[in-house]
């Protein structure tokens, strides 16, 4: 087996929402793969927390504090990694949030934050780190985390199933517009994850019932098991996959009844 095929080294990755849930298990795979990574993250506190423990185990990483929701943040973080490490050859679109109410009750506000955070900021890194990925000298990779609510109704609510859509959507036509300049951009698609964000629903009996009634695996997944969907669509393995969706989901999309 060429081991090359399964590996990160030499690597440099930035991932958005890197110190909890999914975002934090592909950071520790990303960099047990061998890769640098550069993080993203709202809490400088615990970034800086983690930063520090990453070092101390040998890892090479940088960060950055702030909030992807904000107009302008994007070019902040791409002028931070090109002043740091001056390349880029993986970008994790993982930021995101939710407000979990019935479509006719969100207000304005809370539109812009759901869009602002999960769709926008996506988009505008994704197009600030284009010239970057362009150079990479293994080629670019782009990761959009999506979710199954953006592939079939869920009951976590429209706005939330609107921005995942619309990142598969962008997913499909940057595969397709960046291929000549060597980007393959590739999303991933959970069910409910045993992560800080989906924990309100998660410690709820009847909800997790219901949930588990309808995932054929019969359980949650876990953040790793996410975490390697993604290392994998960044290998030098995937080199053929672009423009996919990939749905770790426990089996949930291939049962209709």
């Amino acid at each position: 087996m060429n081991q090359s095929l399964w590996s990160l080294n030499g690597q440099r990755a930035l991932v958005t929402g890197g110190t909890k849930g999914i975002g934090e298990a592909i950071v520790r795979q990303f960099l047990d793969l061998g890769a640098s990574v550069f993080i993203v993250a709202r809490d400088n506190t615990l970034l800086q927390q983690q930063l520090t423990d990453y070092r101390q185990q040998g890892h090479t990483v940088d960060g950055l504090a702030v909030d992807m929701s904000q107009p302008g943040t994007s070019a902040q973080v791409i002028e931070a990694v090109t002043t740091n490490w001056g390349s880029l050859d993986i970008l994790v679109n993982n930021a995101g949030t939710n407000i979990r109410k019935p479509t006719a009750e969100y207000s304005p506000a809370e539109y812009d934050h759901v869009l602002n955070t999960n769709l926008r900021s996506a988009y505008e890194l994704t197009q600030a780190a284009y010239a970057l990925l362009k150079e990479s000298s293994s080629g670019g990779k782009v990761v959009m985390i999506s979710s199954v609510s953006g592939l079939a109704h869920t009951s976590s609510g429209s706005l939330y199933g609107m921005t995942k859509a619309a990142m598969i959507q962008l997913t499909r036509n940057l595969a397709v517009e960046w291929a000549a300049d060597g980007i393959r951009v590739n999303s991933v698609a959970p069910w409910y994850i045993n992560t800080p964000l989906a924990t309100p629903v998660l410690t709820n009996p009847e909800k997790l019932a219901g949930i588990l009634k309808r995932t054929p695996m019969n359980r949650v997944g876990e953040p790793v098991e996410v975490a390697s969907v993604v290392s994998f669509l960044c290998m030098p393995a995937s080199s053929y996959v672009t423009g996919q969706t990939i749905s770790a989901d426990g089996g949930l999309m291939a049962w209709a009844y």
